[in-house]
């Protein structure tokens, strides 16, 4: 191993570490995000609601696609710092809200937030990109997760699968964007360093580059809110017994999860980005049905789909 190189299994172990406690934290935020009334959808069975949020996704997606072609860095800077710090503020508020004045603890989350998005502009350090990374994705895995139901959400997963293969691998679009997003100063994903003193704010990534020519290793934050939506949901509305806290359902997720991750190292040898969700939304959701058989927890199944 050259001096100061970080083993490739081992950084790659840090991010199925990173998927592991950004759904632990998501488990955790159940309770306080149902007290805060964070909930996304006001009918968790409706799969209208996965049309809305695919549809609501695809419009975003094509909006910074534009900027990035018309090289509009602010305003996408703009766009990246205002939904981060909607989640920060949305995380912060839920675990205040029961401890102070509820105008205190809007106005707390919001500095909260403020601060979170001025650390990532100032000093987007891997580090401070992952720790952001880490609670927008307990964030929105614990807000969807509370919202939709197992069985919109497997859908979802589904679609989403299809989708991200072809946006990789066909249309392409989606490495743009996450090209053009790694340009900002507050990059929206996990970053695990292979090298000890990786810095990105003097080296920075590309995800164009070859993989010997790459310091870190990236991890969309997609690839780790999709499959938390389903851990979330199934603790939530599939119930089952618990293991160390956790339904039986839900910890099936999440171990299918962390096996599409370890199995995502095997495409990823050749250097060329993958898509993540095939293998960790593909495994999560199978990892679901084997303890739901396990368990005997079919309930969620008779809930109403429309």
């Amino acid at each position: 191993m050259k001096a100061g190189k970080i083993p490739e299994s081992a950084a790659y172990c840090g991010m199925v570490l990173l998927l592991i406690l950004a759904n632990i934290l998501a488990l955790l935020l159940i309770n306080p995000m149902q007290n805060a009334g964070l909930f996304a959808f006001e009918d968790p069975d409706s799969v209208g609601n996965v049309v809305f949020f695919l549809f609501l996704m695809l419009v975003f997606t094509a909006i910074l696609l534009l900027l990035i072609r018309k090289k509009a860095r602010m305003v996408i800077s703009a766009i990246i710092a205002l939904s981060l710090a909607a989640v920060i503020y949305y995380v912060a508020f839920a675990l205040l809200y029961p401890f102070i004045p509820e105008i205190a603890a809007h106005l707390l989350a919001a500095a909260l937030g403020l601060g979170g998005i001025l650390l990532l502009k100032f000093y987007p350090e891997w580090f401070v990109i992952d720790a952001a990374g880490m609670i927008t994705a307990a964030g929105c895995a614990a807000i969807f997760g509370i919202s939709l139901s197992p069985l919109p959400v497997i859908l979802l997963l589904i679609l989403l699968i299809v989708y991200d293969y072809i946006s990789v691998h066909k249309t392409k679009h989606m490495l743009t964007l996450a090209d053009g997003v790694m340009q900002q100063n507050m990059p929206i994903m996990f970053l695990v360093p292979k090298k000890l003193h990786y810095s990105f704010r003097r080296s920075g990534l590309s995800i164009q580059s070859r993989k010997e020519e790459r310091s870190a290793y990236m991890l969309g934050l997609g690839d780790v809110i999709f499959p938390g939506v389903l851990i979330v949901s199934a603790q939530v509305y599939a119930g089952g017994f618990a293991v160390l806290g956790i339904a039986l359902p839900a910890l099936g997720a999440l171990l299918g999860a962390v096996l599409g991750m370890l199995l995502l190292a095997l495409p990823m040898r050749s250097g060329k980005p993958q898509p993540g969700l095939p293998l960790i939304n593909g495994c999560a959701i199978l990892g679901f049905i084997i303890c739901c058989a396990v368990s005997g927890t079919w309930d969620w199944m008779a809930a109403g789909f429309w």
